[in-house]
């Protein structure tokens, strides 16, 4: 109560003008009826112009809230997506014949990193042992060889590119079947050198090469490319021949990695030999 008596001591002479306009407004309004629209409009512009500014500052935290609803909703629906979630299916081609055994199966990955401008380049696939990818598989597409699997994790492998100049491919002319070796030089990441094909054999530009099927990794008979231009080499009895590969580097987005079923006890085999 003490302190109501001295705020009251203190602006008593604020306080007294307020109360005296109060009264004058009052007397002049209920004594002028223009002034008193006047002032009944003014007062109506005036708490129209500061509700509807609190209720554009109103609806702005109202959209804030409801923006960030919409977000979190938005996260959940995104996270349905089956582009979200991992796919770990293994394709395999299946030969339902009695008369026969299969041999290769294949599982379809995604190519999600890439490289062609280094000596040694390598390629990050979207699959792994989870999948049934194991190291030393082929890796190959549509149009021919990619490369072979060298280091797997649960759910990447890495492969070594063709275009890698530590990575060689037994290879055969289609045509007559003699075979050589196919390694990139390390410079056009479009053309691959292939030698040992002895110099008396007839080749031609446009002729096919395929793998040979002498290796445990690439089955027999996948696409590299077709010559483009040969030499015979001064003082050796084989060709130098450039090919042009059919795979585009450039454009791999999807591969397929061939499993092979029988190659264990090919290797159990040819390591008794040895």
């Amino acid at each position: 109560m003490q302190n109501l008596f001295n705020f009251i001591l203190r602006y008593h002479f604020l306080i007294l003008f307020i109360l005296l306009e109060t009264l004058s407004i009052t007397f002049i309004v209920n004594t002028n009826s223009e002034k008193e629209k006047v002032l009944l409009s003014s007062a109506n512009q005036i708490s129209g112009y500061f509700y509807s500014h609190f209720n554009f500052v109103a609806e702005y935290f109202s959209l804030v809230e409801m923006n960030e609803m919409l977000s979190k909703e938005n996260a959940q629906y995104r996270n349905s997506f089956v582009s979200a979630y991992k796919a770990n299916i293994v394709m395999k081609k299946e030969v339902i014949d009695e008369e026969y055994q299969q041999q290769y199966y294949y599982i379809s990955a995604r190519v999600i990193n890439n490289s062609i401008n280094r000596q040694h380049n390598y390629i990050t696939l979207d699959k792994g042992k989870k999948a049934g990818i194991e190291v030393g598989m082929a890796v190959v597409t549509g149009d021919g060889i990619v490369g072979v699997v060298r280091d797997v994790s649960e759910n990447y492998a890495s492969v070594i590119s063709l275009l890698n100049t530590k990575l060689g491919v037994s290879v055969k002319l289609k045509k007559n079947g003699y075979f050589g070796s196919a390694t990139w030089s390390g410079n056009d990441y479009t053309s691959l050198l292939v030698k040992e094909i002895p110099n008396h054999v007839p080749i031609m530009i446009g002729d096919s090469i395929i793998t040979s099927g002498f290796s445990t990794i690439f089955p027999e008979g996948i696409l590299l490319g077709t010559i483009n231009k040969f030499n015979q080499e001064q003082g050796s009895n084989f060709y130098n021949i450039s090919i042009k590969l059919s795979t585009n580097f450039k454009t791999l987005s999807y591969v397929y990695v061939i499993g092979d079923l029988l190659k264990k006890e090919r290797l159990e085999l040819e390591s008794v030999e040895e």
